[in-house]
């Protein structure tokens, strides 16, 4: 297959992109047909790697109101209301949400999803299903599975025999909640043995980290000098971090120099957040997403996340990660040109990294031929107007086509 006339990432030059045998064979300009090859014109679309869900609880979408709603819009009537709807979970109702969702992420470009997936609960049937449809789903979608203590790990009955067995099950990540943990004590040994755990079976580590308005809440740095001591570096990653929008500025210093020694990766989740904080305040209320400017400009990895899809803790949300983005940009006041240009890195290369992915993930010949084509120039267009996604490839095959008449693509034979 032949992509003529492609904006590849942004860049200014049209080039031309060949895929053969499920690969990225060739990138350059002017590239001559080969013999039979189907030949599509983009006429000077965007052209970006996939879209990726750095961070999303898909056994709990599509739960929103049932069996009650979160009133107080806290995180924590949040976590109320899910064990709630536990009791009423049954194979049958993950695979159909789970799968709808999957979907939904799709039919906008993404081809990755890190998903956290549920594990205080004894039967762990979120987790057995879940992992049936990774397998399941792999040809729409690559899809990590989070071991993730929503209860805690030591403030849970048996919570680390039950973290031990989901990795025995096959989860590709283990996670954590400190700041959900009783004490303080509880909080550091939870980190303790999560990244032991991690580091025993040579896993990916990702914690829900400080996702509370107090500042004293500083699981982080307990988390980034296990990462650091145990040379884990960035297979590690903290979600959330909210905390950090209230922590001052002289302990930022400080735990800035640790942050860059340990390498981990940060996620932020600007939607669920910025709907989830400053419960508690009254004016001035906080935004309540961690500080990603200034991650950024330390050169620590941030990727972003949808978190929620209509379920306990956010009531909204459609798989469209431009959404997020776009909140992102707002929260955190990156609304520069250049800014809104670059922003596709945290739902594409900064996600990447934070999926430990990137060995296989980018227009880069010899790498998998997946891409997506949106209805624009640039992202700059393509986040202000919502672009569609056109096409949608994986490993050289076809996964989202928008009907002709909608995306007027040539393609000749």
């Amino acid at each position: 297959m032949l992509f003529t006339n492609a904006c590849i990432e942004n860049k200014t030059k049209l080039q031309d992109i060949r895929v053969k045998n499920g690969l990225f064979a060739e990138i350059g300009t002017k590239l001559l047909p080969e013999a039979g090859e189907n030949v599509t014109d983009l006429q000077g679309r965007l052209v970006l790697p996939p879209f990726i869900e750095s961070h999303v609880h898909l056994d709990t979408c599509l739960t929103a109101g049932d069996p009650v709603w979160n009133r107080s819009g806290t995180l924590f009537e949040g976590i109320e209301c899910w064990t709630k709807r536990k009791s009423k979970l049954n194979k049958a109702d993950i695979r159909e949400r789970v799968s709808r969702a999957v979907r939904m992420y799709a039919d906008h470009g993404v081809q990755y999803i890190r998903t956290h997936v549920d594990v205080t609960d004894p039967s762990l049937l979120a987790l057995e299903t879940i992992l049936e449809l990774r397998e399941e789903l792999k040809n729409l979608m690559e899809i990590q599975v989070v071991a993730f203590p929503q209860e805690g790990i030591l403030s849970y009955p048996n919570g680390r025999q039950l973290m031990r067995d989901a990795v025995s099950m096959g989860a590709d990540a283990v996670g954590a909640i400190p700041h959900f943990e009783f004490t303080r004590e509880y909080s550091v040994e939870s980190l303790n043995f999560a990244l032991n755990l991690a580091a025993e079976h040579e896993l990916l580590v990702d914690v829900h980290c400080d996702e509370i308005d107090d500042e004293a809440s500083r699981g982080l740095e307990t988390l980034a000098a296990r990462a650091l001591e145990l040379g884990l570096y960035d297979r590690v990653t903290a979600s959330h971090t909210t905390a950090m929008h209230s922590y001052n500025n002289a302990y930022v210093l400080r735990l800035m120099r640790l942050l860059k020694m340990s390498r981990i990766n940060f996620v932020a989740n600007p939607l669920v957040n910025t709907h989830l904080q400053g419960r508690a305040d009254t004016y001035p209320k906080r935004r309540g997403v961690t500080r990603v400017k200034e991650l950024l400009s330390e050169g620590i990895n941030v990727s972003f996340g949808h978190d929620d899809i209509c379920d306990p803790w956010y009531p909204m949300g459609n798989g469209n990660l431009r959404d997020v983005v776009f909140m992102g940009l707002h929260v955190c006041q990156m609304m520069g040109y250049q800014d809104i240009m670059d922003s596709c890195r945290f739902i594409t290369t900064n996600a990447a990294r934070t999926l430990h992915v990137l060995d296989r993930y980018g227009i880069e010949p010899g790498k998998p031929g997946s891409f997506i084509v949106l209805d624009a120039k640039n992202y700059y267009e393509a986040l202000n107007f919502n672009s569609p996604v056109l096409l949608s490839f994986k490993n050289g095959n076809c996964i989202r086509k928008l009907h002709s008449s909608e995306c007027n693509i040539v393609s000749d034979r």
